[in-house]
């Protein structure tokens, strides 16, 4: 077996470094809390499974065109405990932010006190529908609705730059493509796959 692997390790090519700061625009992923909370959350005992949450930011993703960077080399220094204590509220965990910060914010290029500073900002952007935290039982939804609601209450936003995903036959994600400058935009091919079943939509606890 260790025959096999040296030799795969030898004439498959090596996957280049991304770079940090070297990408075409982001992706802003909102996660629905209530759904992430009954797939996961709830089983880990989640802070945020506790509270009446609707949308927390999953993370703010630099991107390809085709593509995304990940787990990019930076000169910046990792966010201290405080730092990603403080983006809870948006994040719904200090953990949670420390693995957007290595995963996708070191290939911002931006100091994590920048990158998160940002995020914030394109949090506050994007007007999350009042109507949908207004849901008071779990509905089957097409996810179209959803991606409809956002369009609504944010007329800068098209079609084609809000995808919605799903897991487990659960609203999972909106995500919505911006700019570096955090101006809307439409997503690259690999990005519109919304989910096409209709889904379970819990409302907030």
């Amino acid at each position: 077996m260790r025959v096999i692997l040296a030799f795969l390790m030898m004439v498959l090519p090596a996957k280049a470094q991304d770079v940090a700061g070297e990408f075409d625009y982001y992706v802003m992923a909102l996660s629905w809390s209530p759904s992430w909370c009954a797939l996961e959350g709830d089983a880990r005992g989640a802070e945020q499974c506790e509270r009446s949450v609707g949308f927390i930011l999953h993370g703010l993703w630099p991107q390809y065109e085709s593509g995304w960077p990940d787990w990019c080399r930076t000169v910046e220094r990792d966010p201290s405990r405080r730092e990603t204590s403080d983006m809870a509220d948006l994040m719904g965990s200090g953990g949670s932010a420390w693995h957007q910060w290595q995963k996708h914010g070191r290939c911002s290029g931006l100091s994590s006190q920048d990158y998160f500073a940002l995020a914030r900002e394109a949090y506050a952007r994007v007007e999350r529908p009042s109507i949908l935290r207004q849901v008071e039982e779990t509905l089957r939804l097409d996810p179209a609705v959803i991606e409809a609601a956002f369009l609504e209450v944010n007329p800068g936003l098209e079609a084609d730059g809000v995808t919605v995903t799903c897991r487990d036959r659960r609203i999972q994600e909106v995500r919505i493509c911006l700019t570096r400058d955090l101006e809307p935009r439409l997503c690259g091919q690999d990005v519109r796959r919304d989910c096409s079943a209709t889904a379970s939509f819990p409302p907030m606890r």
